[in-house]
């Protein structure tokens, strides 16, 4: 019985370190693109394509940092970006959740086939839209402008995003809206105080993923924004690779500081995130 216990422990305990081996193996894995960056962005040119690759950088270059701040007008396009993000936030956020509540919560005619062909877009590549859309917002003089990046997500939201939503919200007990509706609340308030506080961590989940779809998208701002003072920061960056050609230090040290809010909301956030996908994966 000894010499079993031990060797079963042993076993646990080779498993254990086999686990925490592989996890700093990926952790490393996914790291290294980020290191690379960072040290790119400090590198002078001729030390980037050394061969054998340099890891790290032959002194602080610090005027990559400036240099990219200057020649792409960083503040300017950051401030494009925040806009444009901000609003398709609050629009991904609070109108894909007034869309799912009414999908969860209210009984209408059609409203199954409704939220089937809201589903149906989700099938709908965006190439097949892309054409007759910018045909459309260029009749009406939107071109150039950040409307077409910001209205359409007012008029419904996100069809996945109202699809997790209402699976999250079908699973809160009834007993407290009816305790709500009891109490003199209208539907208004009853999303208002009780579903938009229980789905926190679904919609921080879909917050997310929203910020990081919306700050990192190139293809929206490339067809509508023609303006270089109107452009978001994926699309300066496309540009400014362009004509730097091969300085990549200044273009690394734009991407990540292009790079850094992502990071920073993500860990903000990360406790409800983790939150969130558990939820969101286990009620329906």
């Amino acid at each position: 019985m000894p010499s079993r216990s031990l060797s079963i422990t042993q076993l646990r305990r080779l498993r254990k370190a086999f686990l925490y081996i592989m996890l700093i193996l990926f952790s490393i894995s996914t790291l290294l693109p980020l290191f690379w960056m960072i040290s790119t962005s400090l590198k002078s040119g001729d030390v980037i394509f050394e061969i054998p690759p340099r890891f790290w950088p032959d002194g602080f270059h610090w005027q990559n940092y400036t240099r990219a701040i200057e020649e792409i007008n960083f503040f300017t396009l950051f401030k494009n970006t925040l806009i444009i993000t901000g609003f398709q936030l609050l629009s991904n956020v609070f109108v894909s959740a007034f869309v799912a509540y009414g999908f969860a919560r209210f009984e209408f005619p059609g409203k199954n086939i409704w939220f089937l062909l809201v589903l149906s877009t989700i099938m709908l590549p965006g190439e097949v839209t892309m054409i007759p859309v910018f045909i459309g917002f260029s009749e009406i003089g939107w071109v150039d402008s950040f409307k077409p990046l910001i209205i359409p997500g007012f008029f419904g939201g996100s069809p996945v995003f109202i699809f997790l939503l209402r699976q999250f919200f079908m699973s809160v007990p009834k007993e407290l809206e009816e305790s709500a509706i009891i109490d003199g609340a209208n539907s208004f308030k009853i999303f208002y105080r009780i579903f938009l506080p229980l789905s926190v961590p679904a919609l921080m989940v879909i917050g997310i993923f929203s910020f990081q779809g919306s700050w990192n998208d190139l293809l929206g701002p490339l067809i509508y924004l023609n303006s270089t003072d109107k452009f978001t920061l994926t699309l300066g960056l496309a540009m400014f690779r362009g004509l730097m050609k091969v300085e990549w230090g200044p273009l690394m040290a734009g991407s990540i500081m292009a790079l850094v809010p992502v990071i920073v909301v993500f860990f903000a956030a990360q406790k409800h995130f983790v939150e969130g996908v558990k939820l969101t994966g286990i009620k329906g």
